[in-house]
């Protein structure tokens, strides 16, 4: 093992080393001279303490910077060494990005400036500057940029090390088999942050912004301090001129009236906006806007959860009002969960997904959904019985008592009522192709902010819990359109989950619960309220 530099260590670390360690804002503040806002520094607090951060960004708004003090961060604070001055626990970080020019320009000048900052400022940091790296006297502790290459993914084959960190930059460019190589070194103590620019959808820069496999983070220039102060207050970083000037040339002044959520309309400086997707991209750090084909804007999503957070912190002891309908997507037909989705009127306060390794236990289902039952004596149960639910279904309707609030949903049936009657939107003009089409448009009908009128109370509106994040990855990928007969159609599931690399559990598991069977010993008005 190489023997670390006792001297530099001594002079820059001794003392002090321990309170770095445990924040590492103190840290790049102290050493590194870095004066991080306060949402970067969330952010460095996020890669200190979880394994997977993704930050979408508007323009120059600091991500590459606090991506550079994140690495020099992890780079001299998770080496460690024994009494001898040996390294027994090694540190690699990796930085790339698409090209070589980002890599050249972009990142190397940040770490590199940082680090000739801390030893301007009397800290006399381990290594030396090496073209894109920073190189120590052990072959096992370095820093190293270079460009992510999607036909060498050998290349990432050498980062294994006790402490390890990758940092994409302009990940949207990154390929979805890249990242998989990058996945497979992600062991021990490792760390991989994201940051980009949102210029797309799809992808797997994309997709960490959805999934509750990261800590997610979104830096818009209208929160930057500059523009905030409306002065410099962070060279650098994206000033109030140049914001003005966008929203004046990519966005459309509306009235307070006309703002939609789903359009990211905002406020600014007493006049509300509708912006452009440049604007979204540029300023606001937002995906471009939802194609027309996509059943449930993520902004509808992110709105029902902010009411769901209010709600919690103003209502004590937190009530839920309403029936309980819960939707039951049962494993198997290749799926390992079973989903219990829990619905009181419009709030939707837990969803729980359970693993069956593969195996479905009809027995165990049908016991802890009888139990609900049993619990609450208005309670319903709708249980997808298309594969394996059906069996979940025939255990049920085996209790007398709780057999009639067991009710089978059937995706591939008619969108009619009992009577025969088409089922429609919330227009009563689109009508559906079958029964999961109408199911997933009640989803998007129930979270649509148009159809609740001026002046509903927020508390009167949807909510979703914060936490469900593969909700609402699902939600957002699925796509629809019209059949020849005008009818609306959703996209083959096999389609939605050949692209999120999993079946849609969670959002199927809400849908059941607008199932629209009647009920014996409920009349049609309790029915009515126990959906919307």
């Amino acid at each position: 093992m190489m023997t670390a530099p006792r001297s530099e260590l001594k002079s820059a670390f001794i003392g002090t080393i321990n309170d770095w360690r445990a924040d590492w804002c103190l840290f790049a503040r102290q050493v590194l001279g870095a004066h991080l806002d306060p949402e970067q520094q969330a952010i460095l607090r996020s890669v200190q303490h979880t394994p997977r951060t993704s930050v979408a960004s508007g323009t120059a708004r600091g991500k590459d910077f606090v991506s550079a003090v994140a690495a020099l961060c992890f780079l001299y604070l998770t080496p460690r060494w024994n009494e001898k001055g040996e390294l027994i626990h090694n540190t690699k970080v990796a930085l790339t990005a698409p090209t070589g020019r980002q890599v050249d320009n972009i990142m190397q000048p940040e770490f590199a400036r940082l680090f000739n900052r801390a030893n301007r400022n009397g800290f006399q940091l381990p290594g030396r500057l090496v073209a894109n790296d920073i190189r120590t006297d052990s072959d096992e502790w370095y820093l190293t940029g270079f460009k992510a290459d999607e036909h060498q993914h050998e290349a990432w084959s050498g980062f294994h090390a006790v402490n390890t960190m990758f940092i994409v930059t302009e990940a949207s460019g990154i390929s979805d088999g890249t990242f998989e190589a990058i996945e497979g070194n992600l062991q021990g103590n490792s760390r991989i942050l994201l940051v980009f620019n949102p210029n797309t959808r799809v992808g797997y820069a994309a997709r960490s912004q959805k999934s509750d496999r990261w800590s997610r983070f979104r830096l818009s220039s209208l929160t930057a301090p500059n523009v905030v102060e409306k002065r410099i207050v962070i060279p650098g970083q994206v000033d109030y001129e140049w914001v003005l000037d966008k929203v004046q040339a990519w966005c459309t002044p509306i009235l307070k009236s006309e703002a939609k959520e789903e359009q990211d309309d905002f406020e600014f400086e007493g006049q509300w906006y509708r912006p452009s997707d440049s604007f979204r991209k540029k300023v606001l750090g937002r995906t471009p806007k939802v194609d027309e084909d996509s059943l449930i804007p993520e902004q509808w999503i992110e709105a029902a959860q902010a009411r769901y957070k209010l709600y919690h912190r103003t209502i004590r002891p937190v009530m839920y009002p309403g029936k309980l309908t819960l939707g039951v997507d049962v494993a198997g037909m290749g799926r390992d969960n079973t989903v219990y989705a829990y619905r009181r009127a419009n709030i939707l306060p837990k969803i729980e997904s359970e693993n069956s390794g593969g195996t479905a236990n009809h027995m165990a289902t049908a016991g802890k959904v009888a139990a609900v039952l049993r619990s609450e004596k208005n309670a319903t149960a709708m249980i997808d019985t298309i594969g394996e639910g059906a069996g979940v279904y025939s255990a049920l309707q085996e209790d007398r008592h709780i057999a009639p609030r067991a009710l089978s949903c059937k995706y591939s049936e008619s969108a009619k009522d009992t009577r025969g009657t088409p089922l429609t939107d919330a227009t009563g003009e689109r009508t559906f192709a079958n029964m999961r089409a109408y199911l997933f448009w009640c989803v998007r009908d129930w979270l649509d902010p148009g159809n609740y009128p001026v002046g509903t109370l927020e508390a009167d509106k949807p909510m979703l819990p914060p936490d469900a994040a593969k909700f609402t990855e699902e939600a957002t990928e699925i796509t629809w359109k019209h059949n020849r007969k005008g009818e609306i159609i959703i996209e083959p599931k096999e389609d939605i989950t050949k692209r999120l690399k999993r079946s849609t559990d969670e959002f199927d598991a809400v849908a059941n619960t607008f199932y629209p069977a009647p009920v014996q010993g409920i009349s049609t008005e309790d029915m009515a309220s126990m959906f919307f």
